[in-house]
Order: C-alpha cells, then sequence, then structure tokens
C-alpha cells in the first residue's frame, strides 16, 4: 500500500484504509472516498490559495462556502468545464454540474448556488477561528464551519462570518445534513440559539502555493490536498 499523494497520474487505485480521526473520514466521505471504493488519479498540480473557505459573488449577494464544498462544483468558462477551485480571484462562470447528490443540491441551493447560477469567484478567505458565546457558552469554529450558519439581524439573514465583534444575532438555520445539524447542537448552537462574535484569532501564515490531488470517482471528478491525500493508503 502507498498513500494517495504517492501515486502517479492516470493511475487507477482502490482506497484500502484512511487514518486519522474521525472528522478525516467524514470529511473525505463527503467527497465520496472511503475504504473499498476505486478511484482513478487525473492529476497532480500545483495550485494557488487553495487551502480555505472561498468567498463568492452568487448575483448581488456575497457569500463563504467550505472548500469541502466547493469541489463539488463545476463552471462553464469560456467553453471549458472547470471545477470552482481552479478559478482565479474575478473568475466568472456559470455553474454546469453539481456533484453530490439531490441532497447536496439542495444545501447549495439556500446559499443561491444551483444550475445556472452565475459565480464569481471574490477572494479566498483566511481560515480564521471564530470565537463565539452561545446561551452563555463559548465555542470556536473555522470560518468553513460558520458558512454553514445563518443567522438573523436586523430583520437580515447573514452568514455568522460576517458577524462583527460584540454583534448578537439569533440562529436562524443550518444548512447541512442530519450529521451537521447533530454536531452543532450538541455543542449548543441550533435554531433559536442567541449567538454573539467575540473575536476572530489570526492563523499562523500559510505557504502560497500548494498541491492537490485531481481524482474521479465514478462519474465524479474531485480535488484533494496532499494533507488529506497522505491519509488515503491505496493499492
Amino acid at each position: 500500500m502507498k498513500s494517495l499523494k504517492d501515486v502517479e497520474p492516470e493511475t487507477m487505485v482502490v482506497v484500502k484504509e484512511i487514518t486519522g480521526g474521525l472528522d478525516v473520514k467524514e470529511h473525505l466521505e463527503e467527497l465520496g472516498l472511503k475504504e473499498g471504493v476505486e478511484l482513478n488519479v487525473v492529476a497532480t498540480e500545483p495550485v494557488h490559495v487553495h487551502w480555505g473557505p472561498i468567498s463568492l459573488a452568487v448575483g448581488d449577494q456575497e457569500i463563504v462556502i467550505a472548500r469541502g464544498w466547493a469541489d463539488k462544483i463545476y463552471l462553464e468558462k469560456e467553453g471549458s468545464m472547470l471545477p470552482l477551485l481552479r478559478q482565479e480571484e474575478g473568475d466568472k462562470g456559470n455553474v454546469i454540474s453539481i456533484e453530490g447528490g439531490k441532497d447536496f443540491e439542495a444545501f447549495l441551493s439556500e446559499y443561491g448556488i444551483m444550475k445556472g447560477s452565475e459565480l464569481t469567484f471574490l477572494r479566498h478567505v483566511p481560515d480564521r477561528t471564530m470565537v463565539f458565546t452561545i446561551e452563555g457558552a463559548e465555542m470556536r469554529m473555522g470560518e468553513g464551519q460558520a458558512s454553514k450558519v445563518f443567522v438573523t439581524i436586523e430583520g437580515k439573514s447573514i452568514q455568522i462570518n460576517y458577524l462583527k465583534e460584540g454583534e448578537k444575532a439569533a440562529v436562524e438555520k443550518i444548512v447541512g445534513g442530519i450529521h451537521i445539524k447533530e454536531k452543532f447542537e450538541q455543542l449548543g448552537l441550533k435554531e433559536g440559539a442567541e449567538i454573539t462574535l467575540l473575536r476572530k484569532e489570526t492563523p499562523a501564515p500559510t505557504p502560497k502555493r500548494g498541491t492537490y490531488i485531481l481524482a474521479k470517482v465514478g462519474e465524479q471528478l474531485i480535488t484533494i490536498g496532499h494533507g488529506l491525500a497522505e491519509k488515503v493508503l491505496v493499492d
């Protein structure tokens, strides 16, 4: 066995083992990777700063979307089909494919993202740690996790990523599957709860370039950073 990171392009392999904690396994399973799955490594390429969440313009709305979800969105740009993660700041394209099933398409529609939507890649979001209080208890999460939580403040619905320090809001909805909602509920984060942003903590500097694996699972193209690819053992 060897890690997925060390597989040459244009090679078919089978996932034998995934190392790491439950969060790693759950994240990879969202991408369609689990033990026994066959995948074709398409390419290993250098990329720009794709280590964290992405800020997009959808119509006249600005949103943040987690990198794991952005992996599954494909755009048409100048006649070509490209993953959202292959876009650069300022690029525009229309959504032509969403890989992940009907439930995932429904989640994205709550952000205004659906087939035919025009998306503009605005910027990479530093994956800062956001520190909140929820019903008196302190909670920490990254920008990607936070992007799944919408709140109501002054009659307006926004993601908690856009709260300012000291602002309070009521949780309106949590976007995602049962697992995501149950995970948040265990931490006291549920619809109707009052949440206050205390501060955002800046992460340590991150290298400006990296690499990722572009692979095909069935008919679905996915991108996996080298850090995660090291945890996938294949044969």
